[in-house]
């Protein structure tokens, strides 16, 4: 009786951490944008062009329709079948908290929990599907990584971090990446890590992993290149090159947001001429849209879903 209190105890601790997250997420990037006056920030939006802000939307849109396609590939390797809106859901509100609080496979792990449970996923299954989503993200990470490599300008790199951290970055990437494939073409026996097994995945599904992992990160370029252009003349592929390898190490530096990577890139990226006003536009409305708007979206939609839920618990009380 003890034992399984104790499991109830946790359970319901891990479901309502997803909440905690949601707000840890929301006070980041409050403090994120709190050091600059509401006058500043409307000044930051008007200056950009409407139809810029508007392809932006739509690439953050996009942005997070792929990153909610990290849990339907996920289901897809646990072998289970859910209704389109619910991995949708998941995946929407899990990344927008995530990306905003850091520390992903806690925060969005805890919201996915919380979801998943309600839907009969199991919690061994919840763990198989948070892990392969963090190889998901890993595996284009290292793809997209080689490709910054090849388009980054090399004073821009060394802009970035040393020659010796840039070369064991690509190596790295470029061997895990052989690894990851070898591992999903030729390794048969499951991997148990701690008493949860994990079986490679088929080669097609690791493809998919890198495909699906890298529309994320390209359209979230997009947004910031879309706010940027209206300042800077810079070419595509040379700006991609620069956001890929600051998105990286911004993620694994666990800075919610990758809070100083992208101001040290882009800072680099414009030209001397510009002054510090420009790029404090481009960035603030960059992180308003990627952001601060999903984040805010997701928190209406989690709500009405948990108001919804308990409004239906009540009815079924007062109907017995």
């Amino acid at each position: 009786m003890l034992i399984r209190n104790k499991k109830r105890f946790f359970k319901k601790l891990i479901s309502w951490s997803g909440l905690f997250f949601f707000g840890l997420a929301a006070f980041m990037i409050y403090r994120q944008l709190s050091k600059y006056t509401l006058t500043e920030i409307k000044d930051a939006i008007i200056a950009v062009p409407n139809k810029n802000i508007l392809y932006a939307c739509i690439a953050s849109f996009f942005g997070y329709t792929a990153l909610s396609s990290y849990d339907y590939l996920a289901l897809k390797y646990i072998k289970r079948k859910l209704a389109a809106w619910k991995w949708i859901f998941a995946g929407f509100i899990g990344f927008s908290v995530s990306n905003n609080a850091g520390h992903a496979i806690v925060s969005g792990g805890a919201i996915r929990y919380r979801l998943y449970t309600r839907w009969r996923v199991q919690g061994a299954e919840i763990v198989k599907m948070v892990t392969f989503s963090g190889f998901t993200y890993l595996v284009a990470c290292c793809f997209l990584v080689l490709l910054g490599f090849i388009l980054s300008p090399g004073h821009l790199l060394a802009s970035i971090s040393s020659p010796l951290v840039n070369w064991g970055l690509m190596i790295f990437s470029a061997g895990w990446l052989l690894f990851y494939l070898w591992i999903c073409a030729y390794y048969k026996k499951p991997i148990v890590i701690k008493e949860v097994e994990f079986d490679a995945p088929s080669v097609p599904m690791a493809i998919a992993q890198m495909i699906i992992g890298s529309a994320d990160i390209l359209m979230a370029s997009l947004v910031l290149y879309f706010v940027m252009e209206s300042y800077v003349d810079i070419p595509f592929l040379t700006f991609i090159g620069a956001y890929i390898i600051a998105q990286v190490l911004g993620v694994y530096s666990q800075v919610p947001g990758g809070l100083g990577v992208f101001e040290l890139v882009f800072t680099n990226l414009m030209p001397e001429e510009e002054n510090q006003a420009n790029l404090f536009a481009i960035l603030v409305l960059y992180r308003i849209i990627y952001y601060l708007l999903p984040l805010i979206l997701s928190g209406i939609v989690l709500f009405t879903y948990e108001l919804n839920l308990a409004y239906r618990k009540n009815n079924r009380r007062n109907k017995r």
